[in-house]
């Protein structure tokens, strides 16, 4: 709460979470609503998860805008006292450009926050019904994408990261189905792996899909997935593992002893 306190002329940048207004955070809902500029990416952020903004707030899409013109926009609020929102889609530590907002503002000496939202993957495995994690099977996941403008480092290639037979989550590489089944097949993985595809997670028009690694271009081509399409490739989906110890009855921690 002592983050609400004398936040004016200060930066927040808020994560929106996948689309939904309602998976948005309180902590962002209320900087929103006391907010005098909110910048948001239009293409990613549906104006309903500001739509409780007041009304002397200035509402400014990013979509048009370079840095230096956001960097800009800010400072000439920030330089009123004027508490300014900057709104990403998903999580701001993940695929998008919090690292070179907060060093431009770090060097004008301007104040900001950053307040988590949830990454799509989160919302996608939540709306399956599944856990990216099976006991003895997969206990990891990994965060990736295939290349684009933003190249991959070497040791980052998908076949490489995929070799692990853990699970998998691909983002902004909608339009890639080829590459995408190529390097899974290269890693090793079977041709039957689960994949789940997340189109416009949050949205109006969500609609997810089971496919496979085999399946995966007809699939998505039957169903017009063409953009904002995020991958779950899953190999422990259709594995058994073994229960959790943590609620074993013949497993004790310090909460619970048999």
């Amino acid at each position: 709460m002592s983050e609400q306190k004398n936040i004016q002329g200060q930066v927040i940048f808020i994560g929106a979470g996948p689309g939904d207004p309602e998976l948005l955070t309180i902590k962002a809902h209320k900087f929103i609503q006391k907010a005098d500029l909110i910048i948001y990416a239009g293409s990613l952020v549906p104006k309903a998860i500001f739509a409780d903004h007041k009304p002397s707030a200035t509402l400014i899409d990013s979509a048009a805008l370079n840095l230096t013109e956001i960097i800009s926009k800010i400072k000439e609020f920030v330089s009123r006292s004027a508490l300014v929102c900057r709104i990403h889609a998903g999580d701001p530590g993940l695929f998008g450009t919090i690292r070179e907002e907060t060093t431009a503002l770090t060097i004008a000496g301007i104040k900001f926050s950053i307040v988590p939202g949830i990454t799509a993957a989160s919302a996608a495995a939540a709306k399956a019904g599944i856990s990216f994690t099976v006991p003895t099977v997969c206990q990891s996941l990994i965060l990736t994408r295939l290349a684009g403008r933003t190249q991959m480092p070497a040791l980052e290639k998908l076949a490489d990261l995929a070799r692990h037979k853990t699970s998998l989550a691909i983002y902004l590489s909608a339009g890639k189905e080829l590459e995408l089944e190529q390097e899974l097949l290269k890693a090793g993985l079977p041709k039957t792996t689960p994949i789940l595809c997340a189109y416009r997670l949050g949205f109006e028009d969500e609609c997810l899909i089971w496919t496979t690694i085999q399946n995966l271009r007809y699939d998505l081509a039957q169903h017009n997935f063409k953009r904002q399409t995020l991958f779950l490739v899953l190999p422990g989906e259709e594995k058994a593992g073994q229960p959790s110890k943590l609620y074993a009855d013949n497993f004790s921690h310090s909460f619970r002893q048999n």
